[in-house]
């Protein structure tokens, strides 16, 4: 069924087609996941003909993609910049505490953000449960460019700690951080009085100081 690409919905609304479908998948995929969300209701709720999904996208797992993609490029260029910017304060060998907050301040950012943090978190646990991406979306564009220049900047500071070490402690930061975030999002929906509040700015100065301690101890050769 064909479509025009300016007349294609008419909510009213000044976003695009595109961003509308966008929008109205995010939302649905994090509350009922893949397999959960049928084109026809992302196209009602984005006010949109059910063609526009492929004349798009080419359909709902390139859509599914490409939702995850408005957060991967952000969140990966965020982090890269963040490594790049510390590493050029104090002659190119800042504190390693530094390059580690600044680092996590970049990556738990987009996960604490009001306006989609909870929806990200979501999505973000649907998928590792259930996997629709593609296989080495993820790994070739985010974690390969991330690992490489968090390597070569805690090479830079900490050259005597072993090459091999460094994926497991960027792992280790990553998944505490994640954690920390999906705890946080987790006891912020309870309305149980027992349940403490998590203190995220505490919580992200213990990993930094924690992962700083492991990291010299690495490299100063005091653990195997």
């Amino acid at each position: 069924m064909a479509i025009s690409r300016q007349k294609e919905g008419n909510s009213g609304s000044d976003k695009s087609v595109q961003d509308r479908l966008l929008d109205a998948a995010e939302e649905l995929f994090s509350e009922h996941g893949f397999e959960g969300t049928s084109v026809r209701d992302i196209a009602a709720s984005a006010d949109c003909n059910i063609a526009a999904v492929n004349y798009y996208f080419g359909g709902k797992n390139k859509l599914y993609t490409e939702v995850w993609r408005r957060y991967l490029l952000v969140m990966r260029d965020a982090r890269l910049a963040s490594i790049n910017n510390v590493m050029s304060q104090n002659g190119g060998k800042p504190q390693l505490e530094d390059l580690l907050r600044s680092f996590a301040d970049a990556f738990i950012g987009p996960l604490v953000d009001e306006s989609k943090s909870h929806r990200l978190i979501r999505i973000m646990a649907r998928e590792m449960l259930d996997q629709h991406l593609p296989a080495n979306m993820l790994v070739e564009e985010v974690i390969k460019p991330t690992m490489a220049a968090m390597r070569e900047a805690l090479l830079r500071i900490c050259p005597s700690l072993q090459e091999s070490k460094i994926p497991l402690v960027v792992f280790s930061i990553v998944g505490q951080l994640i954690h920390a975030a999906r705890v946080k999002a987790m006891f912020e929906q309870t309305d149980s009085p027992d349940m403490p509040m998590l203190d995220l700015t505490k919580a992200v100065n213990h990993i930094v100081e924690f992962s700083a301690a492991g990291i010299r101890a690495y490299a100063e050769g005091k653990t195997e």
